[in-house]
């Protein structure tokens, strides 16, 4: 291999598809264009102020400055324990049963890391968030995506896929409530993965990053609450949309013991942890009031609702979402032709509105985009009337 040779990981990587949508956004926002910004899936709301004191507080003692833990310290990860306890009646054991990770994207990463061997057959849903597929494909594992239009039609499709491998799959990805497409599953489904799982011994992770913003009555279950499961699981689990706390980059792993070992194991050679102080304040965040994050769920509810209404009447039929702080929507029919990235550069060139393309989350999601409740009601009420002047101009 000559030195300027292409990297060989990053070889496995498919052309970053956000990647020309951003560069306009760049461009446009450099000529002073005021976008408004339904793209990213980054909270906009201010971290509740109880945790930012208990952060300043920690932080003000030196000997929080030091190396932390790289499985999470001690208290965090009790502090994890009693949440599931509480919000799922899932009971978890702190010393080997959780890990503290860097946000949830870093969990999934190095538990791909820790999992794969070279060419093992991992089933991910199509489409899906990026990190689902690319943190194996990074740990030279070979994706096999199933069509996920539905939690149905991705249950069968894992059945069928299974049968087809070319060797016995290592693991598949659940992802509900789903980013992107924003769907949700009720237990009976995670019962039945479970149990698809144990009858040909594949690993199961979880991602339950969007599992505290739902709409509806009843919250999103955890699958460590189907019996058996912690056989084969582990879930992937965030405080970044939870409590807005996207940038301090806090997330947990739990469940199967083996599992967890692996990626504590994995860890211990990367990192220390989180800085300590950020892990302070996560226990704090995690252990109450719980009044702020029933507000945080509530502003997302009202901005989806204003969005949905907004956008229906300026033209667009956008789906309601029962979770998650996307809505996932088809491409209005004229515009179908364009496909999903030219659409998107055409709402930002005319629009001064931004939106994910739905190829950005695999080939399965052509045909959409994701629109993100990160903007205020007044900004989602002007990116719709901005959108009726585009759609009833052509």
């Amino acid at each position: 291999m000559s030195s300027q040779e292409e990297f060989h990981r990053i070889k496995q990587l498919p052309p970053y598809v956000f990647e020309e949508v951003n560069k306009l956004k760049a461009k446009l926002r450099a000529e002073k264009r005021d976008i408004i910004d339904l793209g990213m899936g980054n909270p906009d709301m201010p971290t509740p102020t109880h945790i930012v004191d208990k952060l300043c507080e920690t932080a003000r003692n030196p000997k929080a400055h030091r190396y932390s833990a790289s499985r999470g310290i001690i208290g965090l990860r009790r502090a994890m324990a009693r949440y599931y306890e509480r919000r799922f009646n899932v009971k978890l054991s702190p010393e080997t049963e959780i890990v503290a990770t860097i946000g949830s994207k870093e969990g999934f990463a190095n538990l791909a890391q820790a999992i794969t061997g070279p060419g093992d057959v991992i089933l991910a849903p199509n489409p899906a968030y990026p990190i689902h597929a690319f943190g194996f494909i990074i740990a030279g594992g070979v994706i096999m995506p199933v069509p996920a239009p539905s939690p149905e039609e991705y249950l069968s499709g894992l059945s069928e896929a299974i049968g087809r491998a070319h060797m016995k799959p290592r693991a598949m990805v659940l992802n509900y409530p789903s980013n992107p497409t924003a769907q949700t599953v009720g237990l009976d489904f995670y019962k039945d993965a479970v149990a698809l799982a144990k009858k040909h011994d594949i690993i199961i992770l979880s991602d339950l990053a969007y599992g505290e913003i739902y709409f509806g009555d009843k919250p999103p279950p955890s699958i460590l609450e189907v019996e058996g499961a912690r056989d084969i699981a582990v879930e992937i689990n965030s405080l970044s949309k939870t409590f807005a706390m996207a940038g301090w980059r806090v997330g947990m792993a739990v469940g199967n013991e083996r599992l967890i070992n692996a990626l504590a194991r994995v860890k211990s050679y990367l990192d220390y942890g989180a800085f300590t102080p950020i892990q302070v304040a996560a226990v704090a965040a995690l252990d109450g009031p719980w009044e702020c994050v029933e507000e945080i769920r509530a502003i997302y509810k009202r901005r989806r609702d204003v969005l949905v209404e907004s956008f229906t009447a300026a033209g667009w039929n956008v789906p309601s979402p029962e979770a998650s702080m996307f809505a996932w929507a088809a491409i209005p029919e004229k515009y179908q032709s364009m496909g999903s990235v030219e659409f998107a550069k055409m709402l930002m060139e005319r629009a001064d509105v931004a939106v994910a393309p739905g190829l950005g989350f695999g080939e399965y999601g052509e045909g959409f985009v994701r629109i993100g409740l990160v903007e205020n009601q007044q900004r989602i009420r002007q990116a719709a009337r901005n959108l009726r002047k585009v759609f009833q101009g052509n």
